[in-house]
């Protein structure tokens, strides 16, 4: 991208008592050029901030430039937050997965939503997976100097024509060459694969596991882990898409065929296809998903290791409820005085894994917590995790029910920073609608104390 595309880096937060919070900055200003050199994203801000000797360009809420010099410490943050970690614009999608949740949602709702990302930055900066697909030279060769690894990367199949098949890019078969490139830079990727049953499963997401566990040698292995995702489906999805929903029967089936991988990388039994591999870490990971659809009982704690796909919902459920123990023994909670009794809203997935938490909560003399355990209409799902259900769908599901004294609700159902649903509907429209209060939770630690009336976020209607 050419200079003239990066715009001013836009302050939204100046952390206090930082350095540029005695320098006087505030939120509305905005980052021109560090030394000279206007920074295009986050990276290459951090990257030139790590100076000692700063000369920063400022433009100040009134549109006037300000030349500031700064002596700190090495590596010693500036204190500043801003409205976007792109400063030139996201590097948007080229392809055309069927399985996409952008395409399978209704139109009309508000834009961010319909953003196609498939920008490394926001990859090696966030953890959101990418398909390499769209990568000038310019971009590899940045990744190389900058040494921004791991990324994370959607591969699907390593089939050329499945692949192709899958993101609808002739540039998409080229996902085995691009993986030995990081090898032979020692950079990482940690690796996704959404199952989607009659396109890329059985013998195809064998030799798709097999190949990507060939990288996965070595102390910097080039495939650090790969999560193995089944396809998520919605009401809205183009008719066309030959696409096929995972069945209980389909889940068992997948779990079966990638446990007897794991076996046999383990153990190095792989033949010629496989390799034992020279780490301690598991390669290959079963999203939590695959065992709530099955319904089947989670793995243990221990079987995760060290999380390293959590983010792609492989041990988070198990993860939360680890959490839930140790944070409800630390906190010791006291008799709730007055009484009060509470409606925890989550997504029908982890209704049978979230028993036990209820019944633990439910022990505290004085409180009561009732599971609403929802699948989501608006999507037309059937099993439905916590992060999709909508407005509408607590509105229609809790609507003339009795809710206590309030709704205990998950804020990963919300927009980040903002209350509003994936359906727009804001938080303080469901609290008016169901004539009670809403109380977000994020986390443990905000989940027991807002059930025993210590959180004061909440929002009335």
């Amino acid at each position: 991208m050419s200079e003239s595309s990066i715009k001013p880096a836009i302050i939204t937060k100046v952390i206090p008592d930082s350095i540029c919070a005695e320098m006087g900055f505030e939120p509305g200003d905005s980052i021109v050029a560090v030394n000279g050199q206007k920074p295009r994203d986050l990276i290459d801000y951090q990257f030139l901030c790590s100076d000692e000797f700063l000369e920063l360009e400022v433009l100040d809420t009134k549109g006037k430039i300000h030349k500031l010099e700064i002596e700190k410490e090495y590596d010693e943050d500036l204190g500043l937050e801003f409205e976007t970690a792109l400063f030139d614009g996201l590097i948007q999608c080229n392809n055309r997965c069927p399985f996409c949740f952008i395409d399978q949602q209704p139109p009309g709702k508000r834009e961010t939503l319909y953003l196609k990302d498939d920008d490394y930055r926001l990859s090696f900066l966030y953890g959101s997976y990418l398909t390499l697909t769209n990568l000038t030279q310019k971009e590899w060769d940045r990744i190389e100097q900058m040494r921004l690894s791991p990324l994370y990367v959607s591969v699907h199949a390593t089939e050329p024509e499945v692949r192709i098949r899958l993101l609808k890019n002739l540039r998409a078969g080229q996902i085995l060459e691009q993986i030995k490139w990081f090898q032979e830079r020692r950079l990482q990727i940690h690796a996704q694969v959404v199952v989607c049953p009659g396109i890329n499963d059985g013998e195809h997401l064998e030799r798709t596991l097999l190949d990507l566990a060939k990288f996965h040698t070595g102390s910097i292995p080039a495939v650090a882990s790969v999560a193995v995702v089944p396809v998520g489906l919605t009401r809205f999805r183009p008719a066309e898409d030959e696409l096929i929903a995972v069945t209980a029967e389909k889940a068992r089936e997948v779990i079966e065929q990638v446990q007897k991988i794991q076996g046999l990388l383990s153990t190095g039994k792989g033949g010629r296809k496989a390799k034992k591999q020279n780490s301690k870490s598991r390669c290959i990971w079963l999203a939590d998903e695959w065992f709530l659809i099955a319904g089947l009982d989670l793995p243990s704690a221990a079987d995760y290791e060290d999380y390293p796909q959590i983010g792609n919902g492989v041990g988070s459920i198990r993860q939360f409820i680890q959490q839930f123990e140790t944070a409800f023994e630390k906190l010791q909670p006291m008799p709730v005085e007055p009484a009060r009794k509470l409606v925890w809203v989550v997504g029908n997935a982890v209704e049978k894994a979230f028993e036990p938490i209820v019944q633990q909560l439910n022990q505290i003399p004085g409180l009561s917590v009732n599971m609403a355990a929802l699948c989501s209409h608006y999507w037309g799902q059937t099993i439905t995790v916590t992060g999709l259900l909508t407005g509408q769908d607590l509105l229609e599901a809790l609507q003339g029910r009795d809710l206590g004294d309030g709704i205990l609700l998950p804020s990963v159902m919300l927009k980040q920073g903002e209350p509003r649903f994936l359906d727009d509907m804001t938080l303080e429209q469901l609290a008016s609608s169901l004539k009670t209060r809403i109380l977000p939770v994020s986390g443990v630690e905000e989940l027991i104390s807002a059930a025993i009336g210590l959180a004061n976020a909440e929002v009335e209607f």
